[in-house]
């Protein structure tokens, strides 16, 4: 059996940089087990496996899978699918977190995705795993949110973790503040899913977003996830949607043999 492959760089202002994901269409649903062995064989953070359909209100169903387990949310494979499957307009995926699509926006991609409050909570555990310390914030949508509000970008990119510690963690933990040269930072660890540090993190942006629109008091800003590839993304708070947009770039096309 041999299944199309591509590897796209994700929210990628150049190749090599943004965060890579495996998109994979097929034309029928393999075993579970069988996927989440390809994703395991492929090692990136998360493989997007698609489907298409004739719904009405989707054009594919899409899946995610990192290495380890399947996941509710994930953007940044959404914008690769998207970026991959794109023929019009505009792409529609039917996902475990609802109807999400990707859409032209000038050069970029605009991913929408459904917002996540967050309120502040006791994160004891969360900053004792982080070394750090900061106002602790919880959403419950999108994977789940654990954000740590620092004082300034040179803080977020010090944070040295205890991924043993954040394995134990049900969240995706993220650390936050304003950027030196967009308007936010971030960096998002995601070692309950077998990921230590995630590149740029979408659904960490359903999250974020909110959070960060009522504090700059503006709904549309710039952010920049900082950690060793790092990328950009412009963010807009639409009613209960977050926009991204991004670039998508095509690194390897080839054909994975079953």
């Amino acid at each position: 059996m041999i299944i199309p492959f591509f590897q796209v760089d994700a929210f990628a202002p150049a190749p090599l940089t943004g965060n890579p994901a495996a998109v994979m269409p097929l034309t029928d649903w393999l075993p579970d087990e069988t996927l989440q062995a390809i994703a395991a064989e492929n090692n990136l953070s998360e493989t997007a496996f698609t489907v298409a359909i004739e719904d009405g209100e989707a054009d594919y169903h899409l899946r995610w899978f990192t290495p380890t387990v399947e996941v509710d949310m994930c953007g940044h494979a959404t914008l690769a699918a998207g970026h991959i499957l794109l023929t019009g307009e505009k792409v529609r995926f039917q996902t475990r977190s609802g109807v999400l699509s990707v859409e032209r926006a000038g050069e970029l991609l605009r991913l929408s995705l459904p917002a996540a409050d967050v309120a502040e909570g006791d994160g004891a555990g969360v900053l004792a795993a982080l070394g750090c310390e900061g106002p602790v914030y919880f959403g419950n949508r999108n994977n789940g949110a654990a954000l740590v509000l620092l004082e300034d970008e040179a803080a977020v990119r010090a944070v040295r973790p205890d991924f043993a510690a954040l394995k134990a963690i049900d969240r995706l933990v993220m650390v936050t503040a304003p950027g030196d040269e967009t308007a936010i930072a971030s960096r998002v660890f995601a070692a309950y899913h077998g990921i230590d540090e995630d590149p740029v993190t979408g659904s960490a942006h359903t999250a974020l977003v909110p959070f960060w629109a009522e504090r700059l008091g503006r709904t549309h800003f710039s952010a920049a996830q900082v950690g060793k590839r790092g990328g950009r993304l412009e963010c807009t708070l639409a009613g209960d949607r977050v926009l991204l947009d991004g670039m998508g770039r095509t690194v390897i096309e080839g054909s994975f043999q079953l």
